[in-house]
């Protein structure tokens, strides 16, 4: 256990952010899982409660093993995972599943070990590590868009396109953070709102084909376009109903909350524990609760960026923003749905709520941030050894 405590590397900040993030959920989701028990009928609470420990645990050791390997082995590893993504992307989209007798074909069985995995988490970290290769790559270039079309755009609208009949909202961050990358990586403005303007036309067309041929695609494109409907046109629907809750839920926490394990509403609201667990936060923890919540995650994305700044190379600095802007703006995500100034979307939040994928991919970012800045930590410990190995007279007569 001490070797494993001496070979942690990277920011002690972040470090701190993932353990506070992890200790402090185990509250929420052992108060929301009793919706589970005795409304759904579900398990016991000390059941969910070790199951979470455990996916926590898991999580834990990704991004250890993951904060070793050094940075750089990501360009790699990204155009050897490309592949192999858009495969299981396609292999969700033609089966999918069911959990719990819902529809949830965004989601695959694991065969032998009884877990579901969602493969469109794991494809944005690919994608957007594919995309930080391919900038850094050309960066200082001067960068023609149809040079660009086969290696950057290609893959990403073939990656939309895979995960979009199943999964809207996380087509829409990761198109979004595909383009605040390029803007950031130096890509030529006027081709990113070229691309923009093409992937607006081909959603509509989508949409509007999906609307003349109810039930065409075989998956849950009528759940999320009925979703976005109802919540620009204000009709109440079943979807209402979680949002009414939530609400209900922090206007009952009021400004210190009831108390931790005391809620109300979490016996009301599905998907307590994971979707809407910000809304029992605040219920239990009031606005206090929920505004620190806020500042954790403001703070995780102060640090995502000192890392980025202090990287040695484009690479280092555009995967750090790749893979560490989504975990904060998804955070923010679901904490918009439960107040309803976001359409339901299913976006979990990062650290907190239950749930085996969202939590291994979090750790799997996370690490990968963690070993840029390790590297980082390293060149300056090397630079400190190389300075007190040289004589004073030496670095006196560098200097003059």
């Amino acid at each position: 256990m001490q070797d494993i405590f001496e070979n942690i590397k990277g920011d002690k900040a972040i470090w701190a952010v993932v353990a506070l993030l992890a200790l402090f959920s185990f509250l929420p989701v052992y108060s929301a899982s009793t919706n589970l028990v005795y409304v759904v009928g579900s398990g016991t609470t000390f059941g969910y409660l070790l199951k979470h420990g455990f996916l926590l645990l898991l999580g834990l050791g990704i991004i250890y093993a993951v904060h070793q390997i050094p940075y750089n082995y990501f360009k790699g590893l990204s155009i050897i995972a490309m592949p192999i993504t858009a495969l299981l992307l396609i292999y969700t989209l033609a089966q999918g599943t069911t959990i719990g007798g819902a529809n949830a074909s965004r989601w695959i069985q694991v065969p032998f070990v009884g877990i579901s995995f969602q493969p469109s988490t794991l494809a944005s970290i690919v994608l957007l590590t594919h995309v930080a290769r391919y900038l850094s790559k050309i960066k200082d270039q001067n960068i023609r868009f149809k040079e660009s079309i086969l290696p950057l755009w290609i893959p990403v609208f073939v990656f939309l396109a895979l995960i979009l009949p199943a999964n809207f909202s996380t087509t829409a961050m990761l198109f979004f953070m595909v383009i605040v990358l390029c803007f950031l990586g130096g890509y030529p403005w006027k081709y990113l709102m070229a691309i923009i303007g093409v992937g607006i036309v081909v959603l509509s067309m989508f949409i509007l084909t999906a609307k003349a041929f109810p039930g065409l695609f075989p998956n849950r494109v009528d759940t999320w376009v009925n979703r976005v409907e109802n919540f620009t046109d204000g009709k109440d629907t079943g979807e209402d109903y979680q949002i009414e809750r939530a609400k209900i839920a922090i206007a009952t926490g009021g400004v210190v909350g009831v108390g931790a394990g005391k809620s109300i509403m979490k016996n009301f609201l599905p998907q307590s524990s994971s979707d809407f667990i910000y809304a029992i936060i605040v219920e239990e923890y009031g606005l206090i609760g929920g505004f620190i919540i806020i500042l954790i995650y403001l703070f995780l994305l102060f640090r995502i960026l000192i890392v980025a700044n202090k990287a040695n190379s484009t690479f280092g600095k555009l995967l750090v923003i790749a893979v560490g802007l989504p975990i904060v703006f998804q955070a923010f995500v679901n904490m918009a749905v439960a107040v309803e100034l976001l359409p339901v979307t299913g976006q979990t939040l990062p650290l907190i709520s239950s749930g085996g994928t969202s939590i291994w991919m979090t750790c799997l970012a996370i690490g990968v941030i963690l070993s840029v800045s390790s590297k980082r930590q390293e060149e300056l410990e090397l630079e400190e050894q190389d300075i007190e190995r040289q004589n004073p007279l030496d670095i006196l007569s560098e200097q003059l």
